[in-house]
């Protein structure tokens, strides 16, 4: 599929495609697997610089996004990014580095808006103008730890609200995500492009958006580890919505630890974020407080749901892992939670046409679809760029709701937070006498298909912490039938600290992760003809 840009984004990816600067050509930085700890450990010997880490990691967008491999992972590249890591090493040489993300770079999900001259489409040509010239607070905050933004990465159109009959890593703007694993498969969504890009070290970490599974579902099929936090952690200002009742931004990455690092630089109150307010308060260095040893004597809840059978002999070996690493571990049911999904479906329908319609209203006058409706409409007007696979219809549902005080709404939002936090997973953790609940965090990733859309297999263990608030951490499990599959670690409200330390403990003992190989597909060589 020919990807469609916008002219901001086209102009960032010429730009990839100029010749470096002969230094960078000279002394390339490493960048492939390298952790945030690796990266500084460069600078601080002296053989690599922010800046020719940068160069590196534009280098290998250039070579991999729209070439090679065709990930087409990022939207954008930032034309600032380079005198952002030139900064970085002036401050360093000048003994006033900024800490453990200054001259980091890290890849932002292109529904998060930025001060950079590159547009916030949230994957829509509705939106391609959208270039506001203003850092959400979670970009501020990274700026002020001295982290690089790098870029903008493609994404599930509007985050995957558009149709339940949606092709997950599809936007018109930037094209299909494929995932580096296997380039057939599903990148998953609505993080597609950070959970490909960070796959595949086009930068040491990322930033995600969950309303229900778009940050640990993309995780877990590319192999990363990613954290849904508790919602109000992180700001949403400035982010293109679905739902303030469940929108949360995530950080990305390799390690337990890189997550951990970029968390720590994301946390933060803001005052036009009323969920927010006691974010600070929680804020610390989640680095500091990780122990392999985190999983002794911890009493943990493990679910057993149905998967695929491929899928079984590594959720028993993540298992034991825990075992040996001292966790006890009690096995729950799942309760039976009867019109969850139908109550978050109208919750989310419902705060998509209010947000949606307040966050439009403060875009740029260039921006001309205002509103929820003039957003179908601009998709009606260009169906052959806009809807070439998949149509609108959640939209369209959402449009007909009656707003935030319509009684209908209020009960369905009592019901779902009822049924995910006090009967869901309050109660199993209850039941077991636990503070983490641990299952597969989905099943495996499927053939991207044009025409039927998505097609989820086996576990999703997103939808209570999604709809309850409450932290989910996924880590590597290891592959599947040559796939990464995630593991999953879930917790109360403002548990975060304890989900990274449980997920840490875990990744160091079982060193699950296994780096991507970009084959063309899947399958493993067996003979699918019929012998003659």
């Amino acid at each position: 599929m020919r990807a469609l840009l916008t002219s901001c984004s086209a102009l960032s990816l010429a730009l990839l495609a100029a010749p470096l600067p002969a230094t960078a050509q000279a002394a390339p930085a490493k960048v492939e697997e390298q952790s945030i700890d690796q990266l500084r450990a460069q600078i601080a010997a002296g053989s690599a610089t922010s800046e020719s880490i940068t160069q590196a990691y534009l280098a290998r967008i250039a070579a991999m996004d729209r070439q090679g491999p065709t990930l087409r992972a990022v939207i954008a590249v930032n034309p600032d990014a380079l005198a952002q890591a030139r900064a970085a090493d002036a401050r360093r040489k000048a003994g006033r580095a900024l800490g453990p993300l200054d001259g980091i770079p890290v890849l932002i999900k292109d529904n998060i808006e930025t001060k950079d001259p590159v547009a916030t489409t949230a994957g829509s040509l509705a939106l391609r103008d959208n270039i506001t010239l203003r850092d959400a607070p979670l970009v501020a905050e990274l700026r002020r730890r001295g982290a690089v933004i790098l870029g903008k990465t493609n994404l599930s159109e509007w985050a995957n609200i558009r149709s339940n009959n949606s092709m997950s890593g599809w936007s018109a703007v930037g094209g299909l995500v494929r995932n580096p694993y296997a380039l057939d498969r599903s990148a998953c969504g609505s993080s597609s492009g950070t959970g490909a890009g960070i796959a595949a070290s086009f930068a040491a970490v990322g930033v995600g958006t969950e309303t229900d599974g778009s940050v640990v579902c993309p995780s877990s099929m590319n192999g990363l580890v990613g954290l849904k936090p508790t919602l109000g952690m992180i700001s949403r200002t400035h982010v293109v919505p679905i739902s303030h009742s469940q929108d949360t931004p995530g950080p990305m990455g390799r390690s337990v630890r890189d997550v951990a690092i970029l968390f720590s630089g994301l946390v933060a109150s803001d005052p036009a974020d009323s969920a927010t307010a006691q974010a600070s308060a929680h804020a610390r260095d989640f680095a500091a407080g990780l122990s392999p040893d985190a999983l002794k004597g911890a009493r943990i809840a493990v679910l057993h749901p149905d998967m695929p059978d491929a899928m079984k002999p590594v959720y028993a070996a993540a298992l034991d892992v825990l075992k040996q690493a001292g966790a006890v571990l009690v096995d729950v049911e799942a309760p039976k939670l009867t019109g969850i999904g139908e109550a978050e479906g109208h919750v989310l329908h419902t705060e998509l046409k209010a947000d949606l319609n307040t966050y439009l209203a403060t875009t740029p006058k260039a921006v001309t679809a205002r509103t929820l409706d003039a957003v179908i409409a601009f998709d009606e007007a260009n169906k052959a760029t806009e809807m070439p696979f998949f149509g609108q219809e959640t939209f369209v549902e959402a449009a007909s709701t009656n707003g935030l005080t319509d009684a209908e709404y209020l009960g369905a939002r009592a019901k779902s937070l009822r049924l995910a936090g006090r009967e869901g997973i309050d109660a199993m953790l209850k039941k077991a006498g636990a503070t983490i609940l641990v299952e597969p965090t989905y099943g495996m990733t499927w053939l991207s298909d044009t025409v039927s859309g998505d097609h989820f297999d086996g576990p999703s263990a997103s939808e209570l912490p999604a709809i309850s608030g409450y932290p989910h951490l996924t880590v590597p499990m290891g592959l599947a039938k040559g796939l990464p599959v995630g593991l999953s670690f879930i917790a109360t409200a403002w548990a975060d600290q304890a989900v990274l330390n449980a997920g840490y403990a875990y990744e160091q003992a079982s060193h699950a992760r296994v780096a991507p190989r970009y084959l063309p597909s899947a399958d493993v060589g067996a003979n699918v003809e019929a012998a003659r």
